[in-house]
C-alpha cells in the first residue's frame, strides 16, 4: 500500500476583530463632524433656517455602523394635544435617546387638523434631532410658513423643551389629585422662565380639571 502522510492542516491565524466604536463614541464622532446646513428660506422674514429634512440628510452620511430611529407618540396633556417625538442612536445592543414635544397650534387658520399634526410633528422631531446631535437652534428664527403656527405655540428652544420633557410627561401620568398637587409644587422650582412655566401651568391646569369632575 502507498503510504499515506498526513496533511498538515493550516490553520487560519487568530486575527483580532477590528475594535468597532460603541454607541457613546459614535455619538461624539458624529457631534463633532456634524454640519447641518440652514437650507430652507423664509421668504417672507429674509432668514434661513435648518429643517428637520437638512439634519437628517446631513447626519446620514455619518452613522457609520450605527442606526438612528425617530418616532412620534400622541398624548394628551390637560385638554391640548402635544407630540412627543423621539430620536434614538443604537449600535444594536446600546441606544442613546432625546425626547422633544412640541404642542398641535390651536389656530387652524389655512391648515386643516393633519397640517396642524405633521408641522407639530416635523418641530418636535427637528428638536429631539437637536438635542441627540448638540446642535444648537436657540439663535435660529426658525418658522417656515407651513410651522410658524407650532413655533409661536410652543415659546420652547430645543434646549427648553428637553428641560420641560420630563414634567409634562409626570402631568400627562399622574394617577390622582395627590399627585398632580405634587407635581404642581414643583414646577416654580425648576428654575424656568415665566412663558415656560406659563406652558406648564396651563397643562396642568387642564389636568386638574379633568380629576374634578
Amino acid at each position: 500500500m502507498p503510504e499515506t502522510k498526513n496533511a498538515k492542516v493550516q490553520k487560519p491565524a487568530n486575527k483580532k476583530p477590528k475594535a468597532t466604536e460603541n454607541v457613546y463614541q459614535a455619538l461624539v464622532r458624529i457631534q463633532g463632524k456634524l454640519k447641518a446646513p440652514k437650507s430652507q428660506e423664509n421668504k417672507f422674514g429674509g432668514f434661513k433656517y435648518r429643517s428637520c429634512a437638512d439634519i437628517l440628510e446631513a447626519v446620514k452620511p455619518l452613522l457609520g455602523k450605527m442606526y438612528l430611529v425617530i418616532s412620534d407618540d400622541l398624548m394628551m396633556v390637560g385638554d391640548r394635544y402635544y407630540i412627543k417625538a423621539t430620536a434614538i442612536l443604537s449600535d444594536g445592543e446600546e441606544s442613546i435617546r432625546n425626547n422633544a414635544f412640541a404642542r398641535e397650534a390651536a389656530e387652524r387658520k389655512g391648515m386643516d387638523a393633519s397640517q396642524i399634526t405633521g408641522a407639530a410633528s416635523s418641530y418636535a422631531r427637528k428638536y429631539a434631532l437637536n438635542g441627540l446631535f448638540a446642535i444648537d437652534d436657540t439663535k435660529d428664527a426658525d418658522v417656515d410658513v407651513e410651522s410658524s403656527a407650532v413655533a409661536k405655540e410652543n415659546l420652547l428652544n430645543g434646549k427648553e423643551m428637553k428641560d420641560i420633557a420630563s414634567i409634562l410627561q409626570d402631568i400627562n401620568n399622574a394617577k390622582n389629585h395627590g399627585a398632580l398637587q405634587n407635581i404642581g409644587a414643583e414646577i416654580d422650582k425648576v428654575g424656568l422662565n415665566d412663558k415656560q412655566i406659563a406652558v406648564l401651568r396651563e397643562a396642568w391646569g387642564s389636568k386638574s380639571k379633568k380629576f374634578a369632575k
